[in-house]
């Protein structure tokens, strides 16, 4: 175990000793509490508690959501934090979320019983974003300290926080600044007063230079005092923001002490489909692709289609090998076969390389000729549609023509040697799937035949359908496409007919800018020499980093032809890895799954969100015993410091597995619906008195900024209206 794993597990048990100490003047045996592992959100409409709101979606960690401007909403009170539950007092929440320091106003009843429910049971509290003054023990911005926009400054973690909840980043914590015509962040940078009331201490986690000083201002830090502790947060955020996303895993872990329901990971796959076919090329002069429907002519030897060499082969083991990160092949064995026919019958030499190295790769059934399984099209018009009969019915590929595009393939892949899989499948351009606006559904005969063959997951594109969904007795994998077009094999084409989709049609454009109300445009062309590495490359890696960054296990796809020639899907992959390892700590590395695997998580995420949101799920820690209860069918996920066992009778098992100084993952699943137990590292100490009431709480001197940019998130570029 490393230094910052080793620094981040002791915080981690350190900090649970407080959260599970017994009632103070009880016994430890008789009145240690009963923690309810669910968060309280008191949520004021904005978008920091909306996006930690997202954080805990995302995980799948429960909360319970009060939104102050509902009339009808709970009262914060004793009963509703606490009460009893076979004889022992009973913690509802063990995190509180608040829009600021004193969303109810100062001293008032609700604001007082949450001090004293956190007072009594150690529970901590998270003010989401809180003006910069003495109630929250710093000093004021106008104490030589700044507020305003923090667009591409940098912030940096503390080596408290390097030894605490954000000992997972490397140290760097970079402010976006995706338009320079908008302000997109907001913060207050203020010192740490010079003398705290009595017993109060202030420690700075996340911090940055103050603009024209000389010292540095707090941007999350934890405010003691009282019996309680605060993480005060003085910027503002969205949930789609790297800043956010970069610090949003610490915040959970400082709430929850380090145990709770849920768990989060950095996920990065990459598919490349039509391995062994040609892609057709784009055509600079004509503006389309010859070979597409809309694109009149067809390739020539003088603008030859793009296929991957033997040489590509073997720069992309050497590539994933030196990157640690397999690639994916969705691979077409027709491709190959009119290699041969091309060369009067010789060996393809790119199957021959792929063979031979096959072991470095994962493989993924693309179908036998790319052919389209959906409606039968008609492609005499633009765009195409669906073939009716003569009573206006669609017109399907027919069963048998999709179970031998299948099977095909996979006889073909295993005479050539290949180790295959049966239960992965991506078909052409997503074909058989529902494909709007033209195919409104599936085609029916799809469906079964996926079953008969045993394929239990199939890919879809996430820009069509988002979530994963049943196919018949298959599931959906959504992928990712990236901006890398499949036509292009340099960096001059990618960047042609990036400017023909995303500039105006006086700027020698498609027209699309003026007729879609979803596409940012280009506010001029690019320069086809230079824009491709100035623009187009740290765009797509920061939509891309921004999935990695959400726990977002889909993968995402590019094309064999943007590997090939002058192999430019490789630039955007090398900067996301690059940029990400500047980012975060070795404790936290990139997860790459395969296909099947993904599948599986996201499977298992619905059903235990969907166990969550029905309230169909227990789970509470009594001292350092946590016991955790859903559904038959229904595997729990979870979050617990190093050194947390699972206990099944009387045998012991480490649980999970090591990640960003924690543990985590999906606990061992029971039968019948029965309980899950797990020991947590350390042991029951005293809590603080419980006696008296908070000191009165003081609102924010002024109106907190919440600048346009986060208010409504910016499009990072073209075709990113949503993120």
């Amino acid at each position: 175990m490393g230094r910052t794993t080793r620094l981040a597990a002791a915080w981690a048990a350190g900090a649970l000793l407080a959260a599970a100490a017994p009632i103070a003047g009880a016994q430890a045996a008789d009145a240690t509490p009963r923690i309810d592992l669910r968060v309280l959100v008191v949520d004021d409409g904005g978008p920091a508690t909306a996006a930690i709101r997202a954080e805990l979606d995302d995980a799948g960690t429960p909360y319970t959501n009060v939104v102050l401007s509902d009339s009808g909403r709970p009262r914060i009170d004793d009963a509703f934090l606490s009460d009893t539950v076979d004889g022992r007092a009973r913690a509802r929440f063990q995190g509180v979320v608040l829009p600021n320091d004193s969303p109810f106003g100062a001293s008032s009843p609700e604001m007082t019983a949450l001090a004293n429910y956190e007072k009594r049971f150690g529970i901590r509290q998270v003010d989401a974003y809180t003006y910069a003054r003495p109630a929250v023990g710093l000093n004021t911005p106008q104490d030589a300290g700044y507020s305003g926009t923090l667009d591409g400054k940098t912030a940096q973690v503390t080596a408290a926080g390097a030894t605490g909840p954000f000992g997972y980043l490397r140290k760097n914590v970079p402010f976006e600044d995706n338009d320079p015509a908008v302000n997109e962040s907001w913060g207050y940078l203020a010192a740490p007063l010079d003398k705290q009331a009595d017993g109060a201490t202030f420690t700075s986690y996340l911090d940055a230079p103050i603009p024209g000083g000389t010292g540095r201002g707090s941007l999350i830090g934890q405010y003691s005092h009282d019996g309680r502790n605060e993480l005060v947060v003085t910027f503002v955020y969205n949930q789609y923001q790297q800043q956010f996303r970069l610090v949003s895993r610490g915040i959970v872990e400082w709430l929850t002490q380090g145990v709770h329901l849920g768990a989060s990971r950095n996920y990065f796959a990459v598919h490349v489909d039509d391995l062994f076919a040609s892609d057709d090329r784009w055509d600079t002069k004509l503006k389309c692709t010859p070979g597409d429907v809309d694109c009149p002519g067809n390739p020539t030897p003088d603008h030859p289609s793009l296929r991957m060499t033997a040489a590509d082969a073997q720069y992309a083991k050497q590539w994933s090998q030196s990157h640690n990160l397999p690639l994916d092949f969705a691979y077409n064995g027709v491709g190959s076969e009119e290699y041969r026919s091309d060369h009067g019958g010789a060996p393809d030499p790119l199957l021959q390389q792929f063979v031979a190295d096959q072991k470095s790769f994962r493989w993924i059934n693309h179908t036998y000729t790319h052919a389209f399984l959906g409606c039968e099209q008609n492609t005499t018009v633009v765009p195409w549609k669906c073939q009716t009969d003569l009573l206006g019915n669609t017109k399907w590929v027919s069963a048998a023509y999709i179970n031998g595009q299948i099977n095909d393939n996979l006889n073909w892949g295993a005479r050539q040697g290949f180790t295959l899989d049966r239960d992965e499948l991506v078909t052409g351009e997503h074909s058989g799937l529902k494909m709007l606006p033209q195919q409104t559904q599936d085609n029916p005969n799809l469906a079964p035949v996926l079953a008969a063959n045993g394929v239990r997951w199939i890919g879809s594109d996430t820009s069509r359908e988002r979530q994963q969904r049943p196919v018949g007795s298959t599931l959906t994998v959504p992928r990712y496409p990236m901006n890398i077009f499949y036509n292009t094999g340099t960096a001059a084409e990618e960047t042609d007919e990036y400017n023909w989709l995303y500039t105006k049609k006086a700027d020698g454009g498609s027209g699309i800018c003026e007729n879609s109300t979803t596409t940012t445009c280009l506010k001029s062309p690019l320069d086809v020499k230079t824009g491709f590495g100035s623009y187009i490359v740290p765009l797509e890696t920061r939509i891309a980093l921004g999935h990695v960054l959400a726990n977002d296990p889909r993968p995402h796809f590019m094309h064999q032809s943007n590997l090939s020639e002058e192999r430019i899907g490789y630039t955007v992959m090398e900067k996301v890895l690059a940029d990400y390892a500047g980012l975060y700590a070795d404790s936290t590395p990139v997860v790459n799954l395969r296909m099947r695997d993904i599948g599986t998580e996201l499977s298992k995420r619905a059903a235990w969100q969907s166990a969550v949101a029905a309230g169909k799920v227990t789970a509470y820690r009594i001292g350092n015993a946590v016991t955790i209860a859903a559904p038959d069918g229904v595997q729990p996920t979870a979050t617990f410091p190093e050194g947390t066992v699972q206990v099944q009778g009387s045998t012991t098992t480490p649980f999970g597995t090591a990640y960003a100084g924690t543990r985590s993952g999906w606990a061992s699943p029971a039968t019948g619906g029965a309980q899950l137990t797990f020991t947590v590292p350390g042991s029951a100490a005293a809590a603080p008195t419980a006696t008296g009431h908070a000191a009165p709480v003081q609102t924010p001197a002024t109106a907190l900024t919440v600048p346009q940019g986060v208010a409504r998130p910016v499009p990072y570029g073209p075709g990113t209206a949503r993120r």
